[in-house]
């Protein structure tokens, strides 16, 4: 079989149910990439690098980035992150997954003080989103699906924050040419949050924040959402084929 024939794959982390890629993961296969989905969090061993692949996608989840207690697979994936980072290899980290690439780094993540971010929440272009492969087309003030208790509290050295918001500073970012990490979930609608919400939501209330709520504005800009970051995903995904300024021409 010729390179032309051959299906680039994705290696997309899962670190537990009812987490999978989603918006982003339809995106992704419409494009024409493969996706290798592991489950560590059920016995799934992961690979011990990233040969094979054309990408690394590591999800979101409840566990904290450093917490091998609760994730024992987490320094794996951290080797992962790693050697993606280091060789170029294209890379998207979302929530739990932009976590991992931030205290893999050389950043931080801690508990959030305030409670958890919640619900869709407008975020704010920063000035290097500009030209951005992946992110230069998010819109002023697009809505993000948020559901998270930890966040980044400091970026890793060389970073470029890309996007931000008012309760939460580092929602997206990139480092090197080819490497994206989130704070938010692109890849989920309503639906999700509401499935979230029926294990979460007693946790979310007596934190102060309303889980309703939070169901309702995910519902209620949905139209948005979709746009918004399908269109993310098909930058990111034009990355990993070399279709971007970001991509990298493999000899």
């Amino acid at each position: 079989m010729t390179k032309s024939q051959v299906i680039p794959r994705i290696l997309v982390i899962q670190h537990e149910d009812g987490t999978g890629p989603g918006l982003v993961g339809e995106e992704l296969t419409a494009a024409g990439l493969a996706l290798h989905l592991v489950h560590p969090w059920d016995g799934d061993e992961l690979p011990a690098s990233l040969d094979g692949y054309a990408g690394l996608l590591v999800l979101g989840g409840a566990p904290n980035a450093e917490d091998e207690e609760a994730a024992p697979w987490l320094p794996a994936v951290r080797v992962l992150v790693r050697e993606a980072v280091d060789s170029s290899a294209p890379l998207l980290g979302i929530c739990l997954g932009g976590q991992i690439m931030a205290a893999a780094l050389g950043g931080s993540v801690h508990v959030r003080s305030q409670g958890p971010e919640v619900g869709a929440v407008p975020l704010r272009r920063l000035p290097a989103a500009d030209g951005d492969p992946v992110f230069g087309s998010v819109p002023e003030g697009a809505p993000a699906a948020q559901w998270h208790w930890d966040e980044i509290g400091a970026l890793p050295p060389g970073a470029v924050p890309l996007l931000t918001g008012d309760d939460c500073p580092h929602q997206a970012f990139r480092i090197g040419p080819r490497a994206w990490g989130v704070q938010f979930h692109p890849e989920v609608l309503g639906d999700a949050i509401a499935d979230w919400s029926l294990s979460d939501g007693p946790a979310v209330a007596r934190a102060g924040g309303d889980p309703e709520a939070a169901v309702a504005s995910v519902r209620g800009a949905e139209a948005e959402l979709r746009a918004v970051w399908s269109r993310t995903a098909r930058s990111w995904a034009g990355v990993v084929l070399g279709d971007g300024p970001g991509d990298r021409q493999d000899p």
